[in-house]
């Protein structure tokens, strides 16, 4: 409990701080910041709190891109992390900013917490700056199908039954996932596009490749015996959407290896949004804003 209203206690005390250094930030309407607009969006993994976290690239995300619903489907800070070291820079803090701004323009925005931030279970039912905590939820679509949203780590064997060895897994993760982030300032360096070593270097392992059909497949089933057309899950930093057991699976990736979310358009269509390289130079703990004109033409 205490860590949880720390980090939003923090994001909404700094959105007061920062409203006057927000306003010198203001940028005007161009078609490079006006934001995309989505009747969903669905986002998992961001794992604020650890340095594996591309705050930056979530940031820049939030900027561009608007939705009338906004799922946090689970490992969105990263308790394991923050309990072995405090580690939260401005951009972590950017983002809480960032998201609780968008609940005060209008979103609807659910936190469905996973296995990192499972601390948060506790809480479900309650209200939190406007976010609400539920444990899972069913979403309709535009089009009418109907999707069961989970984290879906109560899929996961080893989380569930050998919690020793998924702490274990993670710290050898971490060193991956930090690899990953000197790698990618390299890439940076000389104009290169953000790419997921720590992705790359899963996939070639037989087993991590075993483990995501089988997860895909628990997912599904669950799917149909909620009666749902569908299912929206993380977890495991694989972002895909595809038709199997007879509903549509949609995992929504991450925002630490692949840099992905999940996008509902106006007609329900769903799409894998990758967002691996910056629309906007960053400044760290002033987040731009349109404009009052800007806001009024979109």
């Amino acid at each position: 409990m205490l860590l949880l209203c720390h980090v939003i206690a923090t994001g909404i005390c700094c959105e007061r701080l920062c409203f006057r250094q927000r306003q010198r930030w203001e940028f005007p309407l161009t078609d490079d910041l006006a934001p995309n607009r989505y009747r969903s969006l669905f986002v998992s993994d961001v794992h604020l709190g650890s340095k594996g976290c591309q705050a930056e690239l979530f940031l820049d995300f939030l900027k561009h891109n608007d939705a009338e619903t906004i799922y946090l489907v689970g490992d969105i800070v990263d308790g394991w992390r923050l309990k072995s070291g405090w580690y939260w820079p401005q951009a972590h803090n950017d983002v809480v900013q960032k998201l609780l701004r968008k609940v005060r323009k209008g979103a609807r925005m659910f936190y469905i917490p996973g296995n990192h931030d499972e601390f948060a279970r506790d809480y479900v039912g309650l209200n939190f700056g406007g976010v609400e905590v539920v444990p899972r939820v069913m979403h309709t679509t535009a089009d009418g199908r109907l999707f069961l949203v989970t984290h879906g780590d109560e899929f996961d064997v080893v989380v569930r039954h050998a919690k020793w060895l998924a702490f274990l897994g993670d710290s050898a993760y971490t060193v991956a996932l930090v690899t990953n982030t000197y790698f990618n300032k390299v890439r940076r360096w000389f104009g290169f596009e953000y790419w997921s070593f720590s992705s790359w270097a899963k996939l070639k392992v037989k087993n991590a490749v075993n483990f995501i059909g089988t997860f895909e497949k628990a997912l599904a089933d669950a799917a149909v015996s909620e009666g749902a057309d569908g299912v929206v899950c993380g977890h495991i930093h694989h972002p895909m959407i595809r038709a199997m057991r007879g509903v549509t699976y949609v995992n929504i990736g991450d925002f630490v290896e692949s840099c992905t979310a999940v996008a509902e358009h106006q007609d329900g269509r769903l799409e894998i949004l990758r967002w691996n390289s910056l629309r906007t130079v960053y400044k760290p703990g002033a987040v731009p804003e349109l404009t009052t004109a800007a806001k009024a033409a979109a």
